[in-house]
C-alpha cells in the first residue's frame, strides 16, 4: 500500500477537518487568540485535556507498572551550567534566516525541505552551504515575498535569569532527561544500589522554535516523557527481551537512506539483535515497547516505522538513535518517540562538571589477585638532606608511575621530580600484591522518550473517521475521554431523574460520563460520536417499568438491551477489554 493511500482514512482535508473539529468540540485550539495568538502554543479544553491524560497514563501503565520504572517530577527552569555540561548550549542550534522586509524569521532547514531536500541532507550542512542553497532554489520569504539574509545559527532554548541576578543563568528545558541524569546517586539509593533500573520524568518542555508552523506536531511548551534506563555495560541483557524477542519491527536502515530509498525492513527484535542492527538488548525492548503502544493508541503497526538516524543527525549524546515514526496526513512521517544509546556520555559530563562521583560499585563474583609495582619514599633518608621539604619531595616522588621511577633508577641511580634530585638509596621500589574485591565504573544509559502532544495528535487524527457522513472518533476504549453517555429518552415522566440516578452510580464506580438531555436522541448520539464517547445509555418507558435500558455501540451503531443492575459489572469487562460490544446483551434487532 502506497504512503498516501494509507494515510487517506477520510480524505485529503483529514488534517483541516480534525483541527476544525478540535476547536469546535473542546479538544484544543490555539492559546491567546482575543489576543492575536502566539504561534506554538496550544490550550487543551475538556476534552482534551481528558484524552491527553489518558494518554499519559497509558504510558505510565506500560513503562511504570507494567515494568516497573520510577517516576519522578522536577523543574522546568534549570541551572544554565547543566546545560553547558550536558552540551545542549553548545549543540542546541539550528539554522535560521530571516526576512529583510518583514523581519520574520524562519528554521532554514524546514524552507529546504519544502523544496525536496531531505532533512538529513539539510542537517549535515554549513551556513554557507545552506546560503548557496536557499539563494539557487531561489527561496524567498513565504509571508511577504522578501529576499532573506545571511544564515545564522539560533540558540532554540529559553533563556532567563534565576532570581534577581543577571548572572544566574536559567533556561527552560529543552528535554526532560536532564533532571534525572543530575538526580542520579539519589535514584540508585532509592533502587537500592542495584543496576538496571529506569527512570521516566513526564512534564513540560520548553524550545524556542523559530517557526513553529505545523500545530501541535511542533509547539514551543510541549510535554514530554524522558526515560533513562541505566544498566551495567558489562551485563547489557535485557531480562524481559523473550516478552518481544518475536515483534516484527519495521525499520528503515541507515544504509537505505544513504541510496535515497524509503523502503522498510521488517526485523523480529531477536533478529535485530543478532544481526548487529539494534545493539543494546534494552534499546530493542523500549522500541518493541513503543511499537505497541502506539497501536494501543489506534495506530496500525503497517503505519509505524523506525528510521536509523544517520551520524550527523544523531544527537551528541547518542552512540546510536531511531525515530519511531508514524504516518500522518498533512505531514507524511512524523517522529513521536526517539530512541538513542547515550552510553555514559551525560553521567560523565555532569561528574566532570560537578565534582560529583557517579560511578557505581561492582563487586566481582570472585576477587582478583594483582601485583603492583609501588614506591615508598624512605623519610629517615630523605629528612636529613631535605628537612622541611621532605615531605613536599615525597609527595611529588608518589605522582611519578611506579615503572618511571624504577626504569631511571636503574639507568642513571637517580631521578629528579619537580626539580629534586633523589637517589636510588631514598627510595624503595618493590612489588606488592593486591587483592580487588570489585571496581567501579559509570552506568550506560538507553532513553525511549515521547512526544506526548505528538501522541494526541496521532490519536486523534486515526480515531477520526466517517459513518454515512457523520463524524465518529474511534477512540479505542481505554483512552476515550469520556467513556459513557446517558440519556433521557425525554426530560420528563421521571425519565430524567431516573437517568441522572443511574449516571451517578456509573460515576461512583469509577467511569467518566456525560449526561445530555439537549435536543432529540438521534442529535445526542451524533454529538456522542464527534466527543469519541464509546457507550450511549437510553433511558425509556420500558425502563421505568422493567429496569432495563439500551445501549449504543459507538462504532458500529448497534443496540442491546441490558439490566439496569447488570451494568456496572458489565461495562467494567468492556472497559478493561475482556468483553466486546455483543457480549454485553441481547442485539436490538
Amino acid at each position: 500500500m502506497s504512503s498516501d493511500a494509507k494515510c487517506n482514512r477520510v480524505g485529503d482535508d483529514t488534517f483541516v477537518a480534525v483541527n476544525e473539529l478540535a476547536k469546535r468540540r473542546g479538544f484544543f485550539w490555539s492559546s491567546f487568540e482575543i489576543y492575536g495568538g502566539s504561534g506554538g502554543f496550544v490550550t487543551y479544553g475538556p476534552l482534551g485535556a481528558r484524552l491527553k491524560q489518558n494518554i499519559e497514563t497509558k504510558l505510565r501503565e506500560v513503562m511504570v507498572k507494567k515494568i516497573g520504572i520510577y517516576e519522578i517530577e522536577s523543574s522546568v527552569i534549570v541551572p544554565g551550567k547543566i546545560f553547558e555540561a550536558s552540551g545542549h548550549v553548545a549543540h542546541f542550534k539550528e539554522p535560521m534566516v530571516e526576512c529583510q522586509n518583514c523581519h520574520t524569521r524562519f528554521r532554514a532547514d524546514h524552507l529546504l525541505e519544502e523544496k525536496g531536500i531531505s532533512s538529513a541532507e539539510a542537517e549535515k550542512m554549513s551556513l554557507e552551504e545552506v546560503k548557496v542553497e536557499l539563494q539557487r532554489h531561489n527561496i524567498i520569504c513565504p509571508d511577504c515575498k522578501g529576499a532573506f539574509g545571511e544564515p545564522t545559527r539560533y540558540l532554540t532554548m529559553f533563556e532567563t535569569t534565576i532570581g534577581p541576578y543577571a548572572g544566574s543563568v536559567g533556561y527552560g528545558r529543552p528535554e526532560a532527561a536532564q533532571n534525572i541524569f543530575v538526580e542520579f546517586n539519589r535514584l540508585y539509593n532509592v533502587a537500592r544500589e542495584r543496576l538496571p533500573f529506569g527512570c521516566i520524568n513526564i512534564g513540560k518542555a520548553l524550545r524556542n522554535e523559530i517557526s513553529p508552523r505545523q500545530g501541535l506536531i511542533r509547539l514551543r511548551e510541549f510535554t514530554i516523557a524522558d526515560l533513562e534506563f541505566f544498566f551495567d555495560p558489562e551485563e547489557p541483557t535485557c531480562d524481559r527481551i523473550g516478552e518481544v524477542e518475536n515483534e516484527v519491527l519495521p525499520i528503515l536502515l541507515g544504509d537505505t537512506r544513504l541510496k535515497d530509498c524509503e523502503d522498510i525492513t521488517n526485523f523480529t527484535v531477536r533478529e535485530a539483535l543478532d544481526k548487529g542492527i539494534i545493539r543494546s538488548e534494552w534499546q530493542a525492548y523500549f522500541m518493541a515497547q513503543a511499537k505497541l503502544l502506539l497501536i494501543e493508541l489506534g495506530v496500525p503497526s503497517d503505519n509505524q516505522r523506525f528510521i536509523e538516524k544517520l551520524t550527523w543527525e544523531k544527537a551528541h549524546y547518542s552512540s546510536q538513535s531511531f525515530d519511531q515514526e508514524v504516518l500522518v496526513n498533512r505531514w507524511g512521517w512524523v517522529e513521536v518517540s526517539g530512541h538513542a544509546y547515550r552510553t555514559d556520555y551525560d553521567l560523565t559530563c555532569h561528574m566532570k562538571a560537578s565534582g560529583a562521583d557517579m560511578t557505581v560499585y561492582k563487586e566481582y563474583a570472585n576477587p582478583v589477585e594483582t601485583e603492583a609495582l609501588i614506591v615508598k619514599p624512605i623519610m629517615s633518608k630523605l629528612g636529613p638532606v631535605y628537612k622541611d621539604e621532605a615531605g613536599k619531595v615525597a609527595a611529588a616522588l608518589t605522582k611519578v608511575p611506579a615503572q618511571q621511577v624504577a626504569d631511571a633508577l636503574a639507568k642513571t641511580g637517580s631521578i629528579i621530580v619537580e626539580g629534586y634530585q633523589i637517589f636510588k638509596e631514598q627510595v624503595d621500589v618493590c612489588k606488592q600484591k593486591t587483592t580487588v574485591r570489585g571496581k567501579r565504573f559509570v552506568p550506560h544509559v538507553v532513553e525511549p522518550s515521547f512526544g506526548c502532544d505528538r501522541l494526541f495528535y496521532v490519536a486523534l487524527e486515526y480515531a477520526y473517521s466517517l459513518n454515512d457522513d457523520r463524524i465518529v472518533l474511534k477512540f479505542p476504549r481505554s483512552i476515550a475521554p469520556i467513556q459513557i453517555g446517558v440519556y433521557p429518552l425525554m426530560s420528563k415522566d421521571g425519565l430524567d431523574t431516573k437517568a441522572k440516578e443511574i449516571q451517578r452510580v456509573l460515576s461512583c464506580e469509577g467511569f467518566m460520563t456525560d449526561f445530555d438531555e439537549a435536543g432529540s436522541i438521534g442529535r445526542r448520539y451524533a454529538r456522542a460520536d464527534e466527543a469519541g464517547i464509546p457507550i450511549g445509555i437510553t433511558i425509556d418507558h420500558d425502563t421505568l417499568s422493567e429496569e432495563t435500558v439500551t445501549i449504543r455501540d459507538r462504532n458500529t451503531w448497534k443496540q442491546i438491551r441490558v439490566v439496569v443492575k447488570d451494568l456496572p459489572n458489565l461495562l467494567h469487562k468492556y472497559f478493561e477489554g475482556k468483553a466486546d460490544f455483543e457480549e454485553l446483551g441481547q442485539i436490538i434487532p
